[in-house]
């Protein structure tokens, strides 16, 4: 099963040809064989690169796995921006959908945040939902913001998957109406205040 999507403009941007070739590389082999079981030589054969390519571009394993967790965020789970603050339910729906389609590399992003490895970034579209709640919402005080933000960033997220995977043995459909309604529940209070 090949990992790659269409590359869109932040993808390109952000690596090289090479290291596009190691992550993927990398992604792939994920799926195959988890991620316990990759050495950084089966990665440089895959992505047809030297074993030291890899070291100069990742020095450590927790360096490729940040880099290739933050690769397949924005490769494998891009996602369409939504237009609107109350928008977010159908874009987290289709998040979890994504998920359930890949559950390996869900778990890899999930796992990156939720270990609390330093680099990853725990909440990737933080900015985007503060600018949305800002737009249409400028009467929010910090405290209920904050709220707002915090509780939309955390359903719209792998670990949101990965908990209602594991620990509720939910189906995909499930996680993605639950995770939805949850979003649902977060902005129904404020939707009379928009404008």
């Amino acid at each position: 099963m090949s990992v790659t999507s269409e590359p869109d403009d932040r993808s390109t941007s952000d690596v090289n040809r090479t290291q596009e070739a190691i992550l993927a590389a990398y992604a792939e082999l994920i799926e195959e064989l988890g991620t316990d079981d990759v050495s950084f030589r089966l990665i440089a054969r895959r992505a047809g690169v030297g074993e030291r390519t890899i070291f100069r571009n990742y020095a450590t394993r927790v360096d490729l796995l940040l880099a290739t967790a933050a690769w397949i965020e924005r490769r494998i789970f891009p996602r369409q921006d939504s237009p609107s603050i109350f928008d977010m339910p159908l874009t987290i729906r289709a998040a979890m959908e994504s998920y359930d389609h890949r559950p390996e590399l869900a778990h890899v992003v999930a796992e990156t945040t939720m270990r609390g490895i330093g680099g990853a970034a725990p909440s990737p579209r933080r900015a985007m939902l503060e600018e949305m709640i800002d737009a249409e919402i400028s009467a929010l005080g910090d405290a209920e913001r904050r709220a707002i933000v915090a509780a939309l960033a955390h359903l719209d997220s792998a670990a949101t998957w990965v908990t209602f995977r594991r620990e509720f043995g939910m189906t995909r459909s499930d996680i993605a109406d639950a995770a939805a309604w949850a979003a649902e529940a977060v902005l129904d209070p404020i939707r009379s205040r928009v404008g």
